[in-house]
């Protein structure tokens, strides 16, 4: 994990606009490369000012292989949300764990959060895997919490408590 560099605003451009990741968020709009590379510029990556932190998922050849983040910041109650992503041809093969595991550990560790938690729709079960083995539980079912184009979905709240 590091922190974004100007360089890699393709891969948030091709993440952020990807439609197939849009179903397990709230994204409505497309970004722009304009957008994009301001949020690089500006951004001072400070989680208590901006309450988000945004870490580029590196391989060990150097290769952007997604994101992760630290989002919704809470400092009052210790808390913030995850949202995790790779690119289409590093899914399935344990990196998104990897990265799990190492945003855990800074954000219990050196960032002494609380707790972690994450929405996840019901339906994405690859999701709900990663993060059960990652040490988060199911605490809630928000019914008909997200809209699709299908009509709404049922999102599960996980949430991972600092040891």
């Amino acid at each position: 994990m590091r922190s974004p560099e100007p360089e890699d605003l393709e891969l948030m451009y091709e993440m952020e606009n990807d439609t197939a990741l849009w179903s397990a968020g709230n994204a409505t709009l497309p970004y722009s490369r304009y957008t994009l590379r301001a949020y690089l510029e500006q951004s001072r990556q400070d989680l208590f000012s901006e309450h988000q932190a945004r870490f580029v998922i590196d391989l060990a050849s150097n290769e952007a292989a997604g994101m992760i983040d630290l989002a919704e910041y809470d400092p009052l109650n210790s808390r913030a949300e995850v949202c995790i992503g790779l690119l289409g041809q590093h899914r399935g093969k344990g990196i998104a764990s990897e990265a799990l595991q190492l945003l855990c550990e800074y954000a219990f560790k050196k960032l002494h959060l609380h707790q972690l938690y994450v929405y996840v729709p019901q339906w994405n079960n690859e999701s709900i895997m990663l993060f059960e083995k990652n040490g988060f539980v199911k605490s809630a079912l928000l019914r008909h919490w997200q809209r699709s184009e299908n009509g709404y979905n049922d999102v599960y709240l996980m949430q991972k408590i600092a040891e």
